[in-house]
């Protein structure tokens, strides 16, 4: 293999291991914050109980989250020297912004929260966790205003001098169509993912039935957000498939291993065959005009297909391939879809057999509800591959090629050992975060205080 493509594998292996966390703190803080406002508000010990019980997953999650993030931004002068040096002076402002900002805002309430029970007042201490919860979801807008940036670059000019992009709109980072519906549709993601997390838990004390009464809320918290969550989402993700077919219309038509203009589209099922080297798969139970509905919103819509886009893209900025991997950007698109399909009868199910009063006796639901767990790690893992190998060979869209952002300085020798290296630390923080998690989330809730002693700080 060369450097660049060493190079890319370490970046999608760190990544995607760092993504496996994200969303379950943006998502868990949420409804932790909500546990801990029922609490609140009602003073019952359950409430208290379960929002310690989840806030120590949270603090474990949090603690590998950082650290699997922070190699994320060392491997941009590692690895992507060129791609620091060409575009860092758009890409690093929303970056700082994060870091100065977003993870101060999470990390400094992160440890008033903790340590703050028997010290700050109820509603302080309250208002500690919403600003966690809140620093988190900032933190993903910065992160996802600099990834949008790359899928549509705005807010910007060419210096004549240095033939570098200069950050000249700080504000149209913000507003930038792919970011405003791509943060929402994370955001949503999110929500499913916490929710997914604490229903699955929730599923597996249910089953044991030590403490069926501290986890029937829970439960129910987590179908409540869960089923909605779900469905915005799908709605999201169909509106962000629409503006990126209007600005990377490359990626709509690969993940349909559309190589020829249609009007009207359909969407296949699934296919046999497919991929840069078969223009011509047997698709399977083609739905008429749902993939002109998807792509643009129009029962009769036009999709162009790869190879029109291939040769405007040859005029546009010279000869080069620039269809990325279309058996990539097929399966990707629909292990998201199918998967989050799946999740929803989970959910659906779910409420159905709790307006039933027969959520906690249900043994099948329970047993379906702890594997249904992978399911919004699978979906997200697809998105993000989804979305970031639709934009190949770009690094940025139209404005620097993959392969000119790598360091010149580092050879493949040294990219192996360090893709080596990253291996072996992420497989051992997967184990020790792996054993944390299921290990609390197989103990009992803790018990609640009595009136005249302080609440004691979450241990983990």
């Amino acid at each position: 293999m060369s450097q660049l493509d060493l190079a890319r594998l370490q970046f999608a292996m760190t990544s995607i291991y760092h993504f496996l966390f994200v969303p379950v703190t943006i998502g868990l803080a949420f409804l932790t914050a909500l546990l801990q406002t029922a609490w609140h508000r009602t003073d019952r010990p359950d409430y208290l109980r379960l929002t310690r019980f989840f806030g120590t997953l949270l603090v474990i999650n949090i603690a590998v989250g950082v650290v699997t993030g922070l190699v994320q931004e060392f491997q941009f002068g590692m690895d992507w020297s060129g791609y620091s040096r060409t575009v860092g002076d758009v890409f690093g402002a929303p970056l700082a912004m994060e870091g100065l900002a977003a993870f101060f805002l999470e990390s400094t309430f992160l440890g008033l929260w903790i340590f703050g029970w028997e010290k700050l007042p109820k509603r302080v201490h309250l208002a500690t966790v919403w600003a966690v919860a809140a620093g988190s979801a900032l933190s993903a807008a910065f992160i996802m205003a600099a990834n949008s940036w790359m899928q549509h670059p705005v807010g910007y000019t060419i210096d004549p001098d240095t033939g570098r992009p200069q950050l000249s709109d700080v504000w149209a980072l913000f507003t930038n169509p792919v970011f405003l519906r791509g943060y929402l549709h994370a955001l949503l993601a999110s929500l499913v993912t916490g929710a997914m997390v604490m229903l699955a838990v929730s599923a597996w004390q249910l089953r044991k039935g030590a403490d069926p009464e501290a986890f029937r809320p829970s439960a129910r918290l987590a179908l409540i957000v869960l089923t909605p969550a779900l469905l915005f989402a799908m709605l999201v993700g169909s509106e962000l498939g629409v503006t990126e077919g209007k600005y990377q219309p490359m990626k709509i038509a690969a993940a349909e291993a559309q190589w020829d203009t249609c009007q009207p589209c359909s969407f296949s099922v699934f296919q046999i065959g497919g991929g840069n080297n078969d223009e011509d798969p047997t698709k399977y139970i083609a739905i008429p005009h749902l993939l002109s509905l998807l792509a643009t919103n129009s029962w009769n819509g036009q999709v162009i297909g790869l190879n029109a886009v291939q040769s405007q893209y040859q005029q546009q900025y010279g000869p080069g391939d620039y269809v990325p991997n279309v058996f990539v950007q097929y399966w990707s698109m629909r292990v998201m879809a199918y998967l989050a399909t799946l999740a929803l009868l989970v959910g659906l199910w779910g409420l159905w057999l709790l307006r039933r009063g027969r959520l906690a006796s249900s043994r099948r639901f329970l047993r379906a509800a702890q594997w249904a767990v992978v399911l919004p790690f699978l979906m997200n893992t697809a998105g993000w591959l989804l979305t970031e190998s639709g934009r190949q060979p770009w690094i940025v869209q139209g404005v620097q090629l993959t392969r000119n952002a790598v360091s010149p300085s580092v050879d493949t020798t040294d990219v192996a050992i360090s893709l080596l290296v990253f291996f072996l630390l992420y497989a051992t923080l997967a184990v020790v975060a792996g054993t944390l998690m299921i290990r609390h989330s197989r103990t009992a809730a803790p018990a609640a205080p009595s009136e005249d002693q302080p609440v004691p700080a979450v241990t983990y």
